[in-house]
């Protein structure tokens, strides 16, 4: 894959990835407005996150990275690369399927472990009832996950990342008609979870069916490339458990101050918007060409694929998270701040936002430095390095509780995060000529810094002077996307002066996609 074909595959998976964050946010706001901060609202995202908590463990930060060199590699040779991704559909499925029916047994133990403090209150009742309804998600999530591996592997980008655009369109519609027809929202909501976990997996499986790849159920066989896959995926799923683990610590802390639940999920939602569209692009794309390129024995290959996807992950995470840190406030009332989500959330809600703003390069630097290992098919050290990581998040959150309440969870995790890039930073330097930092990255890192930061004092003046306006029923919206686009014009403006990037790195991109 050329510089600018691997370019254009991170444009491609980001820009749909910010259609589903962006339609995602709708989702959240409407939410928000629907069910505020309340016992209804922290119940549901409790039993939300359950399946979405186990499928990252299953599927998209374990077996995935595990199945996508493997297969990647199976393609490549046309060593029944049909066959391989058939027997790990099957083997998955036969293993969620067990899963789902004890999880749903064991929902009220479940929403104990992830918020004792709902015990002897409402949110608990409605959160195990919420749980049974939509647990069986993480079956047909987690078979979507490996499609869409199968997916981006053959470059079909665009159909592996439609996927999640589709989640958050349900949602929507769903919201509306219960609100049009009077139904209880938290059951709708509930409800949605599995609705939409069929409509992802049926839209997936058709697309890869087109492909070439029609994967249909059969009993597990025990294959050598089984047992290889599993002896590969096993440190990444303790890893991914740990990542789990760091949540569950979150949102134990949060549980125990009403309405933290509700605040740190609205701010985390804010957040994963930068972080999915460049995170989730790099990963996507990354992790299969490196895998074809070490194959190959294409040590330069490598390199160049790993630094442009650091300095791309880098030129748009950096000023994304000074955003976040200096306009929180803004952010948060003038999108979030209606029906039963109030002026007293708005505080908490950004506060939480800005520091998860200043963990956002550390879990996008995560993305880019994880896929240096698994194209390896190093999982191991991922795992030692997860354990130091929650460590430190179980350190900080339960320290700093008594201190700072609710947002010891934002800093646990944004620390702790920072522990993990650093810890896999370090380990890539030995990986050889792949792994090292061209001249053109060291060249634009700093310059990159400086634009952000010139930008981050252009957000701070403009915010004074907008003020007002961002309070002005009106005039608020129009206020806002004035200070974003004075921020935006700022930092690409400062950039392309001091030598951090040329906007023909991106438009040249684009103008290849589209030809």
């Amino acid at each position: 894959m050329t510089p600018i074909k691997l370019v254009s595959g991170f444009l491609t998976v980001g820009g749909w990835t910010l259609a589903s964050r962006g339609v995602g946010f709708i989702r959240d706001v409407m939410m928000a407005a629907y069910l505020g901060t309340g016992p209804m609202a922290e119940a549901f995202l409790i039993a939300f996150s359950l399946p979405n908590m186990f499928r990252r463990f299953f599927a998209e930060g374990a077996f995935n990275m595990a199945f996508v060199p493997l297969f990647a590699k199976k393609l490549e040779a046309g060593d029944d690369p049909h066959g391989f991704a058939r027997d790990a559909f099957s083997a998955l499925g036969a293993i969620l399927i067990v899963f789902t029916i004890i999880g749903t047994i064991a929902m009220p133990a479940l929403v104990w472990a992830m918020a004792s403090g709902f015990v002897g209150d409402a949110r608990f009742d409605l959160a195990v009832e919420y749980g049974r309804i939509s647990f069986v998600y993480i079956l047909f999530i987690s078979l979507v996950a490996l499609l869409s591996g199968v997916l981006t592997t053959l470059g079909h980008f665009t159909e592996a990342s439609f996927v999640p655009v589709l989640l958050n369109l349900i949602f929507i519609a769903a919201m509306l008609i219960a609100g049009y027809m009077g139904w209880d929202m938290g059951i709708t909501l509930a409800w949605t979870v599995p609705v939409t976990g069929v409509a992802q997996f049926a839209f997936a499986w058709f697309w890869a069916r087109k492909a070439g790849f029609a994967l249909t159920p059969r009993w597990p066989r025990v294959t050598p490339e089984l047992k290889r896959l599993a002896y590969i995926a096993a440190p990444a799923v303790l890893a991914g458990g740990v990542v789990q683990i760091n949540l569950l610590v979150g949102r134990q802390v949060a549980s125990f101050t009403e309405g933290a639940v509700a605040w740190l999920s609205y701010a985390d939602r804010l957040y994963q918007l930068p972080l999915g569209v460049v995170g989730i692009a790099i990963g996507t794309v990354l992790l299969p060409d490196l895998s074809r390129r070490l194959r190959a024995g294409d040590e330069a290959g490598g390199q160049n694929s790993y630094n442009r996807g650091t300095e791309f992950a880098l030129a748009l995470t950096i000023p994304s998270a000074v955003a976040l840190v200096v306009i929180a406030n803004p952010l948060i009332s003038v999108l979030f701040e209606r029906g039963a989500f109030d002026v007293s959330d708005t505080n908490p809600t950004a506060l939480a936002l800005a520091i998860y703003g200043i963990g956002l390069p550390a879990f996008v630097l995560q993305k880019v430095l994880q896929p240096l290992y698994y194209a390896r098919e190093d999982s191991r050290r991922p795992f030692y390095f997860a354990v130091m990581s929650m460590i430190v998040n179980l350190a900080i959150a339960v320290g700093l509780l008594p201190i700072i309440g609710f947002a010891a969870a934002a800093w646990a995790t944004t620390l702790s995060g920072w522990v993990m890039a650093l810890q896999l930073w370090n380990g890539a330097r030995k990986m050889g000529q792949a792994a090292q930092f061209d001249a053109r990255l060291r060249r634009r890192t700093p310059r990159i810094i400086a634009a952000a930061l010139l930008m981050g004092a252009t957000l701070f003046g403009m915010s004074v002077l907008l003020d007002p306006a961002l309070h002005t029923p009106g005039w608020r919206y129009g206020a806002l996307l004035m200070l974003i686009a004075s921020g935006a014009i700022s930092y690409f403006g400062f950039g392309s002066a001091i030598g951090a990037f040329a906007m023909s790195d991106f438009t040249g991109s684009l103008r290849r996609k589209r030809g």
